[in-house]
């Protein structure tokens, strides 16, 4: 009792909870419970280096500003997107107070400050010592790159036909109208080939300056998007100006803006109709990239984070019903996109060719959903483990093609209400709306497949842990290095013939990776290179009014064509690790 008495008032005060497993443990007790007791005075604590304490002190304060860095980007888009949003709603609802050129006004100044940060970025950030020290190997694959690419090529040809129609209107024209769509085609130029050269780079520099311009670019896209969408006045002054020729020839006068020269503005016309949807793609497109971009700033990748040099390369595999039945489908909607094209540079559509169109989409809907249902139940009955590793980027992915899943469904469940209200009983309204059944069905099996087969671990990962844990114990019984290497070919071999030879279950997943993958392209296709029927049917249109329809298509149709080229993406890790 002495020795204790005389022991606590030696007990320092309780310190700052950072420093209490430093405190000193009084002599007579044995802090570990070995039985032994410890006569001798206490001798000193270990404590963490000045060093340590420093570098934890400033990987806090790193996060802690890449944080702060992140939230002031973020607000600085957001407050822009209500800015531009609020302009573009006033011109919809009051286009006397704020019309069409105020938009333009202020998505130009947009435009033109994203192109300053693009150059700057691209001539002086990106070139600084140490400024991309690492690059996200899953950020910008190939597919994403080219569609960058092409649908950037269309916007920029879009805004030719759009300057061409308006010079052959020169006359009723002002010049101040040709003075936008030419900047639109320098930025979008200057943006393509930014994000195709920089998509992957992870900066290390600059890194607010940095995340604010990418915050800037992706707001403006986002607007020049909600503007393409909501904005009808083109179609309107085109379908202003037919209906003027007709009356023109009927012997009716008519105060309309009328071109000079009907053949150059028919070309002008209908290669500005075509290409209309490849603008609001590629301003999706460039939102996804920039989004990832400004993920990856300061993002610090490990040494092994690339590719992994086992990944196999796309071969068939001997998949033979896969590929052929995906074939008799691209071959079919070729047909059929040729067929609605030709009769759509008439006047008017017959509705023949809306029922064979429609019954295109009834035919292989179903087939796709049956497939995707198929691939569902194998990914069940496999015994491969689910990967579950935090990996950001195929959190996007998954993000993405539910996103772009909204698109497409949105219009089906549209139709489904005008279909139903009206209750028509013609062969092609009954058509319409099994195809919109259909396609909410397959949007939902393919989500479900894509999404079951990127969480699987792939077959091409390197060996196990336990194979290479075993091996290294060996190292130590072992002295000879030419026997450890000996040992590892044969362990490499061996695990690899074990996956080499494909199961039933892994030749069904590829059988149907492929299938679904070319009609995926077909699908994609139709849509994207200028059939639209849902502006010309005509039954939705005269439900919700014009430019309600307008509106609902042409934001749920880029976000359809997104989607389809999103799955082949997906499709095609699926069919890789499978």
């Amino acid at each position: 009792m002495a020795a204790q008495s005389s022991a606590l008032p030696q007990a320092a005060p309780t310190p700052h909870p950072e420093a209490q497993p430093d405190e000193a443990v009084p002599a007579h007790e044995d802090p570990v419970g070995t039985g032994k007791e410890d006569t001798g005075p206490p001798g000193p604590s270990p404590r963490k280096s000045w060093l340590a304490r420093h570098f934890s002190l400033l990987l806090r304060r790193d996060r802690q500003a890449q944080k702060a860095g992140q939230l002031f980007s973020g607000l600085l888009a957001l407050n822009l997107v209500f800015l531009g949003g609020a302009f573009i709603c006033s011109m919809i609802f009051n286009n006397v107070a704020v019309t069409l050129g105020d938009v333009w006004i202020l998505l130009a100044v947009l435009k033109a400050l994203s192109l300053l940060w693009l150059i700057y970025y691209a001539m002086g950030t990106a070139r600084r010592p140490h400024a991309v020290l690492y690059r996200d190997p899953h950020a910008g694959p190939i597919w994403v790159r080219g569609s960058l690419a092409l649908f950037g090529s269309c916007t920029i040809c879009l805004n030719a036909f759009r300057m061409g129609y308006d010079v052959s209107h020169s006359h009723c024209k002002s010049d101040v109208e040709l003075i936008f769509p030419a900047m639109e085609m320098v930025f979008m130029g200057v943006q393509t080939w930014v994000l195709w050269k920089h998509c992957k780079d992870c900066v290390q520099v600059q890194t607010n300056f940095t995340r604010c311009g990418l915050m800037l670019t992706l707001a403006t896209n986002l607007l020049l998007w909600v503007l393409a969408v909501t904005n009808d006045s083109m179609h309107r002054e085109i379908e202003a100006e037919l209906n003027a020729l007709l009356e023109k020839f009927s012997g009716k006068e008519t105060n309309t803006c009328l071109c000079l020269n009907a053949t150059v503005c028919e070309v002008f016309r209908k290669g500005y109709l075509m290409l209309y949807p490849f603008s609001t793609e590629h301003c999706l497109i460039c939102c996804a990239v920039l989004f990832v971009m400004w993920k990856n700033v300061g993002r610090r990748l490990p040494a092994h984070s690339g590719a992994h040099p086992n990944r196999p390369h796309f071969r068939l595999h001997g998949a033979i019903f896969g590929p052929l039945l995906g074939l008799l489908a691209l071959v079919a909607g070729v047909c059929v996109f040729v067929l609605f094209q030709i009769e759509a540079s008439g006047p008017e559509i017959a509705r023949q060719y809306f029922t064979l169109y429609y019954a295109f989409y009834v035919a292989t809907l179903p087939t796709m959903s049956l497939a995707c249902l198929a691939g569902t139940a194998i990914h069940g009955l496999e015994e491969r483990e689910l990967d579950t590793v935090k990996n950001p980027t195929r959190s996007l992915d998954v993000v993405l093609l539910m996103g772009a899943a909204l698109g497409q469904m949105g219009i089906a469940y549209f139709s489904i209400v005008a279909i139903v209200a009206t209750h028509p009983q013609e062969l092609l309204n009954q058509l319409i709306l099994a195809y919109s059944l259909l396609l909410i069905l397959q949007h939902i099996t393919q989500n479900l497949f894509i999404i079951e087969g990127l969480h699987r671990r792939p077959l091409w990962e390197p060996v196990p842990e336990e194979v290479v844990g075993k091996l290294e114990a060996e190292l130590h019984r072992r002295g000879s290095l030419m026997e450890l290497g000996q040992d590892l070919r044969r362990a490499s071999r061996a695990y690899i013939h074990s996956y080499s030879h494909l199961n039933w279950k892994r030749r069904m997943l590829k059988e149907i990776s492929l299938f679904l993958i070319l009609c995926n392209i077909t699908l994609w296709m139709m849509p994207a290179f200028g059939i639209h029927p849902e502006f010309e049917n005509g039954l939705e249109k005269d439900f919700y009014g014009y430019r309600t329809w307008f509106t609902i298509v042409n934001f749920g149709l880029p976000l359809g064509v997104f989607y389809r080229m999103h799955s082949v993406g997906g499709l095609v890790e699926v069919y890789l690790g499978a």
